[in-house]
């Protein structure tokens, strides 16, 4: 890990500038949220952030992919979520004064912009529309979580598509073959979904020879979301 650029460096300040939650503020108000922003490279596998930390930045993804990751009472790893670019994490600490909840480790090498936690509460405490926009976040977020949990109790071809069409909903991006997302390791889709790797393995090749989606190495695409949505009802 080391510092690549601050924020005012022109490619990393256009980054910054342009994630989403700073979409239609006042650019004065943008600009002294980010003039303290440090932007950081990571490597794949690099925990950025520790459960039970204190919040001292909030971090927005300006490249690449983490998961956001906890621990069951049995010890076993759960992955709750992951980001990409556009989004932001480590934000519900500096607001609730309160030590972090889950870690977070980087998928592929990433680039983040560390924004620190008083410039972040400052931004949220002062312009109404940057409250508003944390709210749209925080709801986004649960309604996906509350349909992981509906589908909890389906059956495996349904819940894979589930997290497939989950990640599409979060990180997907329009591209060639359709609508693309990470192609992440079996083992992080078997912590999304529940579900033995073996399982989740069986599940793709299936849903490949349907052409419900197409994998290469990086990349795993869903030539029509609505085709993999049906494999829900």
């Amino acid at each position: 890990m080391h510092d690549r650029f601050s924020s005012r460096d022109s490619r990393e300040s256009l980054l910054i500038r342009s994630a989403p939650f700073f979409e239609g503020l006042p650019e004065e108000i943008v600009e002294k949220a980010v003039a303290h922003v440090v932007v950081r490279s990571h490597p794949a596998n690099q925990v950025i952030l520790l459960e039970n930390d204190w919040g001292t930045s909030v971090y927005f993804i300006l490249e690449g992919w983490v998961k956001i990751r906890t621990y069951n009472l049995d010890g076993k790893e759960v992955t709750l979520n992951v980001l990409g670019k556009g989004e932001l994490f480590g934000e519900m600490a500096p607001l609730d004064e309160v030590p972090r909840s889950t870690d977070v480790i980087t998928l592929v090498p990433t680039l983040i912009g560390n924004m620190p936690s008083q410039d972040f509460v400052d931004l949220i405490r002062t312009e109404p529309a940057s409250g508003v926009k944390l709210a749209q976040l925080m709801a986004r977020r649960l309604r996906q979580v509350n349909r992981r949990l509906r589908l909890r109790e389906s059956d495996s071809m349904s819940r894979v598509a589930d997290i497939l069409l989950f990640l599409a909903d979060g990180q997907g991006k329009p591209g060639e073959q359709g609508i693309e997302i990470p192609n992440l390791p079996h083992r992080e889709l078997s912590s999304l979904s529940g579900l033995a790797r073996e399982t989740v393995t069986r599940v793709l090749s299936k849903l490949e020879k349907k052409g419900l989606i197409h994998r290469d190495r990086d990349i795993l695409s869903i030539p029509d979301i609505n085709a993999l949505e049906r494999m829900l009802i």
